[in-house]
C-alpha cells in the first residue's frame, strides 16, 4: 500500500524511517516524529476534496480537511485540454471525475518536490496521464512510475500554456505561464517559487518558508528575470494567494526590494 507523508503529503513507494523531503532543510520533521497516512485513512476520516472556479477557466483544487502542507491545486482549462498544477495530497474517484468533467487533462505538473502531493494516484485517475517532474528535481520522487516524466527548460504543454524552471525554491522549481488568462493580459501560476504576499502587490523569494531562510538578492533577480520574459497580470501562488494586477511589474519590483535587503544596502534602517 501507498504510503503518504502526513506533513507534506508525499506518496512514497514504501515507508523508510523519515521522509526525505520533510528532512531537508527547507521543510521540517514534527517534534512527535514522522507520521504515515493513506488515502483509505485520509477517506475513512472524511477528507474530501472541492473545486472552485477562480476565474473564467482556472480551477481551484484543495482538500477539507487540509492534507500536508494543504497547497490548492490550480487546474487550467483551454479547448484542446487541461493542465493540473501542484496536485494535492488526495484524490478519490469522486473529485477525479469531477475534473474530468471540466476538459481532459493532457499533464500534471508539480511546480517542485514540496508539490508532489499524490500525483502518482491523480495519474492513474485521470487516465494515466504524464507527470511532469523537472529533471533537476527527480531524486526527491519517492514513488517512481512510468507516468513519471523528466523536463527542463521551457516547454508549451498546451497553446499558450507553458511550464518554465527558474529554480531558486528548488533547482528545478517551475511556473506555468498561461497567456490567456486574466482576461487576455496573462496568468503565472508561481507556486511558492515566487509566493504571492499577503499585501496583493508584492511577492517573496524564499528557500525554506517554514523554516524563514531567504534567497540571496542574485538568486531572487535571477527567477524575476527568468519569469518576466512572459507577459502576465496576474500572479497566484500554491494556496489562496495571489497579485490580482500588475503582478509582472511586482516580480521586478520585489526582486530589487529582497536584492536590497539580503544585500545590506538598508541596514541602516535596521
Amino acid at each position: 500500500m501507498t504510503s503518504i507523508c502526513a506533513t507534506c503529503a508525499v506518496e512514497h513507494a514504501d515507508r523508510p524511517e523519515v521522509c526525505a523531503i520533510c528532512a531537508d532543510e527547507r521543510q521540517y520533521v514534527p517534534a512527535g516524529g514522522q507520521v504515515w497516512t493513506s488515502l483509505a485513512v485520509l477517506a475513512a476520516d472524511g477528507c474530501t476534496a472541492e473545486i472552485a472556479e477562480l476565474e473564467p477557466d482556472l480551477f481551484a483544487v484543495t482538500t477539507s480537511p487540509g492534507v500536508g502542507i494543504g497547497q490548492t491545486a490550480k487546474l487550467v482549462r483551454t479547448r484542446q485540454g487541461c493542465v493540473l498544477f501542484d496536485p494535492v495530497g488526495f484524490v478519490d474517484d469522486d473529485v477525479a471525475a469531477r475534473v474530468r468533467a471540466l476538459g481532459e487533462v493532457v499533464a500534471i505538473v508539480p511546480s517542485h518536490p514540496h508539490m508532489f502531493g499524490v500525483q502518482v494516484e491523480w495519474s492513474r485517475r485521470l487516465g494515466g496521464v504524464p507527470v511532469l517532474v523537472a529533471e533537476a528535481d527527480a531524486g526527491w520522487v519517492a514513488r517512481p512510475d512510468p507516468s513519471i516524466e523528466t523536463w527542463t527548460g521551457d516547454r508549451e504543454l498546451l497553446p499558450g500554456v507553458t511550464i518554465t524552471q527558474p529554480g531558486g525554491h528548488f533547482p528545478g522549481s517551475a511556473v506555468l505561464h498561461w497567456a490567456a488568462g486574466a482576461e487576455g493580459r496573462g496568468v503565472l501560476l508561481a507556486g511558492d517559487t515566487i509566493m504571492a504576499n499577503p499585501d496583493r502587490t508584492s511577492v517573496s523569494f524564499m528557500r525554506s518558508y517554514p523554516n524563514r531562510i531567504p534567497l540571496s538578492g542574485a538568486v531572487a533577480q535571477r527567477v524575476a528575470a527568468h519569469v518576466v520574459r512572459f507577459t502576465f497580470d496576474r500572479l497566484y501562488n500554491n494556496f489562496e494567494g495571489v497579485v490580482p494586477t500588475g503582478a509582472r511589474d511586482a516580480v521586478l519590483r520585489s526582486a530589487e526590494r529582497h536584492a536590497a535587503w539580503t544585500n545590506g544596502d538598508n541596514d541602516h534602517l535596521t
